[in-house]
């Protein structure tokens, strides 16, 4: 993998292993020169990501709207910055051109950018692995729904597989290393 795409949150959340998780992606990422695609946030996990990858040497492309930008939340450090009018052309740009997605603790933003992945690799738009840190639990109850939504019908069981899961990041760039893109095989 050349480049990650990761999402996460612009809050750190309220458990010291959240912020100690975006460092130690963000230090991985860099020295196995892997480069970064992040939301271009100064603060919480964004800011904390993007210090760590800074920190270690690595290299990294923010992309944030003008409006985040303008409020001053656009990371200073980041050099190599894309200033966008909307959200829907961030998410596309985060994605575009990456090898994988990594998706970290978050709120709506981050949600929003992971199932758009998602939607695009069950569309084959992006046929990249897509994982989610599963740290210490925080994601279960997504993981929970994704499972009921096939139990129900409303997801097929090979696009489930979509979405990957570790509880940690060695583990879960293994299992990214290893994945094999199958969406699509069947719509009915």
């Amino acid at each position: 993998m050349q480049s990650i795409a990761v999402f996460c949150g612009a809050n750190k959340g309220n458990q010291p292993y959240f912020e100690e998780a975006a460092t130690e992606l963000g230090t991985y990422l860099a020295k196995r020169n892997i480069k970064v695609v992040f939301g271009g946030g100064s603060v919480g996990l964004m800011g904390v990501l993007a210090d760590a990858v800074l920190a270690a040497g690595g290299p990294i492309t923010g992309i944030i709207t003008h409006q985040l930008n303008t409020l001053e939340l656009g990371h200073a450090g980041v050099k190599d910055m894309i200033i966008v009018d909307t959200m829907s052309e961030r998410r596309r740009l985060l994605v575009e051109g990456t090898d994988g997605v990594i998706t970290l603790p978050g709120g709506y933003g981050s949600m929003d950018e992971h199932f758009e992945a998602l939607t695009l690799a069950q569309l084959r738009q992006y046929e990249r692995p897509i994982g989610l840190l599963n740290l210490h639990g925080y994601y279960e109850p997504i993981l929970q729904m994704l499972n009921n939504m096939v139990d129900f019908g409303f997801l097929k069981p090979h696009n489930r597989n979509l979405c990957i899961d570790a509880p940690t990041i060695p583990e879960l760039i293994d299992k990214m290393e290893r994945y094999e893109h199958r969406a699509l095989e069947k719509w009915h």
